[in-house]
C-alpha cells in the first residue's frame, strides 16, 4: 500500500491526498480550490460551512488532520474521503462538479483495482516512468528498488521506528555509509530541489541504494533487532557494505560513481543512448 503522499492532477490542478485506513484521503483545502477557483481556499471553506449548517454539525466525522508533506515540511492538514469530498461538493455551485466526481470515482476504483491486482500497479507505474523519457533497463531497476525499500519500511515499522523522523534518520544512516552524503546532501549535490532523488540517480547509484537496503533488512531479521537503536546500528552497518563495495568500484574505475548527473535537462534514456 502507499506509505507516503502523493500528487494527482486534475485539469492541471495539483490535489495532495495520503493513504490512510485502506483509502485515499483528499486535501480539503485542494479540492475547494480546484472546484472553486479560490485564492483563499480557508476562507471560502469557513463561508462554506456557515452557509451549511448540516455540513458544519457533520465536519468532524468529515474532516480528519493527517500528515501532508508541505514546503515548510510534514504537517496536519484537514483531508477527507470519497464519501466525505462528495458531501463538500454538494456545497459548492461549480460547473465543474459533474466531471470532478467522475474523475474522483475514477481515481478511487483505479485504487481498488490495484489492490486487488498489484501488478496493474506496477505496469501504471513503468508506464509513468517510460512516458518521462527513461529506459526499461533503468525502470527495471527502479521497480526493484522500490520492492527493497518497502520491504525494509516494513520491517522498521514492525521492530520500533514509529515517527517519519526515525525513518528519515535511519535512511540518513544508510545513505551516509553508503555514498558519505545524506539524502539532503546528495539531493543538492545533484542540483535537485524538489525533486525525488532517487528518480535521478544511475544505474550504478540505485545498484548500491538497493544493496545497502536489501543487507539492512537481512542484518534486522537476522539479529531479530527491536529497538531504534538498534534499527540505527542495522542500518549503519548495511550502508557500509554498500560502502565497501562503492569504494572497490571506484578505486578500480578510477573516478567516484557519486555523481552529479541528473535528468532535469536531458532525460535518462537520451544520456544512456550518449554513453553507448
Amino acid at each position: 500500500m502507499p506509505s507516503t503522499n502523493e500528487l494527482i492532477v486534475f485539469q492541471g490542478k495539483r490535489i495532495r491526498r495520503t493513504w490512510y485506513n485502506n483509502e485515499w484521503w483528499f486535501v480539503i483545502e485542494d479540492i475547494v480550490a480546484v472546484l472553486t477557483d479560490s485564492k483563499g481556499p480557508k476562507g471560502y471553506i469557513k463561508d462554506m460551512r456557515r452557509r451549511d449548517e448540516d455540513l458544519s454539525k457533520g465536519w468532524g466525522q468529515i474532516a480528519t488532520p493527517l500528515d501532508i508533506m508541505t514546503s515548510g515540511g510534514m504537517q496536519k492538514i484537514n483531508c477527507a474521503n470519497t464519501e466525505g469530498i462528495f458531501r463538500i461538493i454538494q456545497s459548492i455551485p461549480s460547473k465543474k462538479a459533474e466531471p470532478f466526481k467522475r474523475w474522483l470515482a475514477k481515481v478511487g476504483y483505479e485504487r481498488v483495482q490495484e489492490i486487488e491486482n498489484p501488478e496493474i500497479a506496477m505496469q501504471r507505474m513503468r508506464g509513468i516512468y517510460k512516458s518521462k523519457g527513461y529506459s526499461d533497463e533503468w525502470i527495471e531497476k527502479r521497480t526493484r528498488g522500490i520492492a527493497i525499500r518497502d520491504e525494509l519500511t516494513k520491517e522498521w515499522g514492525q521492530r520500533g521506528a514509529k515517527t517519519q523522523k526515525e525513518y528519515a534518520i535511519l535512511t540518513s544512516e544508510i545513505s551516509k555509509a553508503t555514498f558519505g552524503l545524506t539524502p539532503s546532501q546528495y539531493q543538492k549535490f545533484k542540483g535537485l530541489t524538489t525533486q525525488n532523488l532517487r528518480d535521478h540517480m544511475d544505474d550504478i547509484e540505485l545498484i548500491l541504494t538497493m544493496l545497502g537496503e536489501a543487507t539492512t533488512t537481512r542484518f534486522t531479521k537476522d539479529r531479530d533487532s527491536q529497538k531504534f537503536p538498534e534499527l540505527k546500528r542495522d542500518s549503519k552497518d548495511g550502508g557500509n557494505v554498500a560502502g565497501s563495495t562503492r569504494k572497490d568500484i571506484e578505486s578500480k574505475l578510477g573516478k567516484s560513481v557519486v555523481s552529479r548527473e541528473n535528468y532535469l535537462q536531458s532525460t535518462e534514456k537520451q544520456k544512456r543512448l550518449v554513453k553507448k
